[in-house]
C-alpha cells in the first residue's frame, strides 16, 4: 500500500514534467524524482498503458524513446488543467468533507486545503451541490466541534447546542446529555438524549454551529436506549412522506447530502431516488433551487406544486422586468 501510495503522485506528476522536459535523460529525471532509474523506467512502462475511455491505440499516452532520453508524444489530455463540471466538484467535496469527519485521518491539513483549493476554484460557479449557509461546519470547527462533544462524554457533562435540522430547515437551541460519538458512513454523530424532544437523537456533527459544555453533570433517563444503526440511520417514521425522484447529473449532490432510499442508475448519469420528508414547503424550496436538474416522478401533489410555484416565479420576475 505504501509503494502503490507513493507511486501515484509520481505517475500523476510524470507527464507533466516530460512535457516541460523534452528529451530529458531518464537518469536525470529519476533522480529529480528520488527514484532509482529502473523504477522510472516501470513508471514509463505503466505510463504507456494509461489514457482516455476508450483506451485504443489513439487514446493511450504515447512515451518515445530515443536511447537513454524520453520525451511525450501524446499526453491524452494532461497538459490541459483539471476541469470538473459540476456533479464532480460537489462529489468530491462532499467525499473530502466526509473523509476529514472520518477518525485517524493522517493529514487532515492537506484535505482542508484542498477543499479550498477546489472552493477557491469553482468561485461564483460553484455547483449547488456544495451546501452553503446550512450550519454545515467545516475543517477546524467540525473538529472543535467533535472534541467538545468528546469532552463532554468523558466528563460526563450535558450540552448545550445549536442545530440545524434538515428535514424541517430549522435552527434550535437544545440542551442534550451525551451518550456515545459514532461514526456512520463517514459522518460523525452525537447520540443524546434531546431534553427538547424527550427521546434519543442523533445529532451530525457538521451540522451543529454552537457547542457548550454546562456545569451540570448528563442524565439520560434509565430507559434511553442507543439507536440501532444495523439498517442505516434513517428509518420511516409515520409523519413522513416520500418523494420519488430523477436527479440530473448536476444534481446528484442530493443522493450524497440527504438520507435517500432505492437510489437506481439511470441512462445518462441521472439517479432515481426516494427520499423522505416532514415539511412540503421545505422540499419545494430544496426543488426549486435545483431548477431544471430535478423531475419529480411521485407523488402527483408535490409535482404541481413545483409546477405552480415555479410559474409563479417566473411571472413575478415578469413583472419585474416590465417595471424596469
Amino acid at each position: 500500500m505504501t509503494a502503490a501510495q507513493e507511486r501515484l503522485p509520481r505517475l500523476l506528476a510524470l507527464v507533466p514534467y516530460l512535457l516541460a522536459h523534452p528529451g530529458v535523460r531518464i537518469d536525470d529525471a529519476a533522480d529529480d524524482f528520488g527514484v532509482p532509474a529502473k523504477q522510472l523506467r516501470k513508471d514509463l512502462e505503466l505510463l504507456w498503458m494509461c489514457g482516455l475511455p476508450g483506451y485504443g491505440p489513439g487514446d493511450l499516452i504515447d512515451i518515445s524513446f530515443d536511447e537513454d532520453t524520453v520525451t511525450v508524444a501524446f499526453d491524452a489530455g494532461l497538459r490541459k488543467p483539471l476541469r470538473l463540471t459540476g456533479a464532480e466538484a460537489t462529489a468530491l467535496l462532499v467525499a473530502l468533507r466526509a473523509l476529514l469527519d472520518a477518525p485517524g485521518v493522517a493529514d487532515a491539513d492537506a484535505i482542508r486545503r484542498a477543499v479550498a483549493k477546489i472552493e477557491a476554484a469553482a468561485g461564483q460557479a460553484r455547483p449547488g451541490g456544495v451546501a452553503v449557509g446550512l450550519g454545515v461546519r467545516e475543517g477546524e470547527s467540525a473538529a472543535r466541534v467533535r472534541g467538545v462533544a468528546q469532552s463532554a462524554l468523558q466528563s460526563r457533562k450535558a450540552l448545550r447546542i445549536t442545530y440545524y435540522t434538515v428535514s424541517k430547515d430549522e435552527v434550535t437551541d437544545r440542551v442534550v446529555d451525551p451518550m456515545r460519538v459514532l461514526i456512520v458512513q463517514g459522518r460523525a454523530y452525537l447520540e443524546a438524549w434531546c431534553r427538547r424532544a424527550e427521546a434519543v437523537r442523533l445529532f451530525r456533527l457538521d451540522r451543529v454551529d454552537e457547542v457548550e459544555v454546562l456545569d451540570e453533570p448528563a442524565a439520560p433517563p434509565p430507559y434511553a436506549r442507543p439507536i440501532d444503526t444495523t439498517d442505516g440511520l434513517f428509518q420511516a417514521t409515520p409523519d413522513q412522506r416520500s418523494a420519488v425522484l430523477v436527479l440530473h447529473p448536476d444534481a446528484r449532490w442530493v443522493a450524497e447530502y440527504y438520507p435517500v432510499e432505492d437510489v437506481e442508475e439511470l441512462p445518462g448519469g441521472r439517479l432515481r431516488v426516494r427520499m423522505r420528508y416532514s415539511d412540503t414547503s421545505w422540499i419545494v424550496r430544496l426543488l426549486l433551487g435545483m431548477g431544471g436538474d430535478v423531475r419529480v416522478d411521485e407523488p402527483a401533489e408535490l409535482a404541481a406544486t413545483l409546477r405552480e410555484q415555479a410559474a409563479a416565479a417566473v411571472r413575478r420576475i415578469d413583472r419585474h422586468l416590465a417595471d424596469i
